[in-house]
């Protein structure tokens, strides 16, 4: 009798075959559970408690999966296709995950009967293309060269973003925001250049936009006070130089014969200390901000002399102010010529809520701008700057995409119905797929009207005999009136490169999860393969 092979280690873990396939569609429809409720303008937050004990209040189906910390490898696909939809298009990572698990749940029957995942795969592939010309079809171009119209697509696209928000009561002051922020960038359209900065209390209400850069006054010495607070077209040195005397490292050792060689020492450290102060101030800079720290010493220097100074400003702070105000960092102070200054029109320093904070306003290099938002909770505030980041990341895709397509459902009912009429021409297994995945588009509707409380039934049934018109393309969940609308004309409008992504990726997803027939779990190391212990004090070599 042959004896048995034995390839894998001992404890391997091995499963195979259309159980494990079932299986790993099992896993991500419990992850499409988790967020399920989080869809739409009636959509449920959720509360995430971390291991430090940190709390996150979000709807945003990214961050959610994100902080979820999924262990199962086939679910770990729809946290990853959840993250780059954000990434790509900042908006629709709930439903990115939804249609991808309703893909799956769609095919799981199939998979059971006997299909060929291949074959699905297949039908998957032809449909989701079918799908994505459909869109780009009857999508909707908006003109250019008319700033008026192009603006007000862009705040209706922002609203939409911010309508399935936690701060969806305030999108009318917000979208308007939004849009004058991305509006003041330059033709590349840089995130990094809109700072949000989240000031504890005063309403929400009192989030205002600054046209330039203003970031929070950092630690100060003495002598700070005295300095001036507001200067007109200054000259602003950006320095990664330390304006501070040393404290001796530890262990460090002077041998000196008598107290004058020590006094020689203390003076040549400040004398070192005034020459750089005295470069500085020669330069003709009026507003000196640092990376490294700038002493008491140094901060009352500046102050009699009429010059304003920040140390330890943050690395995007200061490279947002030298993007915004030209020059450039120095790291040192032997080449503080005019070009390496920066200027604006205005600097001045305010109190905003309890904090103090640095305007640079009228910047004349890059077109930058800062967020200020007001409010109570840090939570709130929180959830709130990824509201504005989804809809920054949406009008920004607005503006290099100029088509939008009606929300609420609509756009997927259209091609569902498209696809299913398209399957009654197909000949085969691929007939049911596409009809299948047709179907599988309707659970983004069926969730806007679970999520407000509404029958999804017989919405569903409404929505399915108005699409069957010539003229009912458009229509969509109404959630104000628990009916259904023509959403293109109550402005419910969505980038079609949100729907076209969100569709390519949950169906890349969908297919990845069922072309893998096998998953193979290494067994954990034991005692035996763990790496030698380092060698501690006393350990023989």
């Amino acid at each position: 009798m042959q004896a048995p092979i034995i390839l894998l280690k001992e404890g391997t873990d091995s499963s195979q075959g259309i159980p494990q396939l079932v299986s790993n569609i099992n896993a991500c429809q419990v992850i499409a559970e988790a967020i399920r409720t989080t869809l739409g303008p009636r959509g449920m937050d959720k509360l995430i408690v971390q291991n430090n004990g940190k709390a996150t209040i979000s709807n945003d189906g990214a961050t959610i999966l994100n902080l979820l910390d999924v262990v199962h490898p086939a679910a770990k696909t729809l946290v990853d296709i959840s993250k780059s939809q954000d990434a790509e298009v900042g908006d629709g990572t709930t439903t990115v995950t939804l249609l991808a698990a309703e893909f799956l749940k769609q095919s799981k029957s199939y998979v059971e009967d006997g299909v060929h995942p291949q074959i699905i795969i297949r039908a998957y592939r032809r449909a989701t293309q079918l799908a994505i010309e459909k869109i780009r079809e009857i999508q909707v171009e908006i003109k250019k060269d008319d700033p008026k119209e192009q603006r007000e697509l862009l705040e209706k696209c922002a609203a939409t973003a911010l309508s399935s928000k936690l701060i969806a009561s305030y999108k009318d002051l917000f979208a308007p925001m939004v849009v004058d922020a991305v509006m003041m960038l330059d033709d590349l359209l840089p995130l990094n250049m809109i700072g949000i900065k989240k000031i504890s209390g005063g309403a929400l209400e009192d989030s205002n936009l600054v046209a330039g850069v203003a970031f929070k006054k950092t630690f100060s010495y003495a002598g700070f006070e005295m300095q001036r607070k507001k200067y007109k077209n200054p000259k602003i040195a950006l320095l990664n130089v330390e304006l501070e005397l040393k404290s001796e490292k530890e262990n460090a050792e002077i041998r000196v014969n008598n107290v004058e060689d020590y006094q020689e020492i203390v003076d040549a450290e400040w004398q070192i200390l005034y020459d750089k102060m005295k470069l500085i101030c020669e330069s003709g800079a009026n507003v000196v901000l640092s990376k490294l720290p700038i002493g008491d010493v140094a901060t009352q220097y500046f102050a009699d002399r009429d010059m304003f100074c920040a140390g330890r400003v943050t690395q995007e702070d200061l490279k947002r102010t030298m993007k915004a105000c030209g020059g450039s960092i120095q790291t040192s102070v032997q080449q503080l010529t005019l070009d390496v200054l920066g200027t604006c029109e205005e600097f001045e320093e305010e109190q905003v809520g309890g904090e103090r904070f640095n305007f640079f306003r009228g910047c004349p290099q890059a077109k930058t701008c800062t967020i200020l938002l007001r409010g109570g909770a840090e939570q709130f505030m929180e959830e709130t700057e990824r509201s504005l980041h989804d809809a920054i990341m949406i009008v920004r895709r607005a503006i290099k995409n100029d088509a939008v397509v009606a929300g609420g459902g609509a756009i997927e009912m259209e091609i569902s119905k498209y696809l299913r009429n398209y399957a009654r021409t197909v000949k085969g297994k691929q007939q049911l797929i596409i009809s299948a995945y047709g179907k599988a588009l309707e659970v983004t509707a069926r969730q806007l009207c679970e999520n407000a409380g509404f029958d999804s039934t017989n919405i569903l049934n409404k929505l399915r005999q108005v699409h069957a018109k010539d003229n009912g393309k458009w229509f969509g969940v109404d959630i104000n009136n628990e009916d259904i609308a023509d959403n293109f004309e109550a402005c419910v409008w969505e980038p079609s490169i949100v729907k076209i992504n969100a569709l390519t990726a949950a169906s890349e997803a969908a297919c990845l999860i069922l072309s893998v027939d096998e998953t193979v779990k290494n067994p954990r190391s034991g005692q035996g393969d763990q790496p030698a212990p380092g060698r501690g004090r006393g350990r023989p070599r």
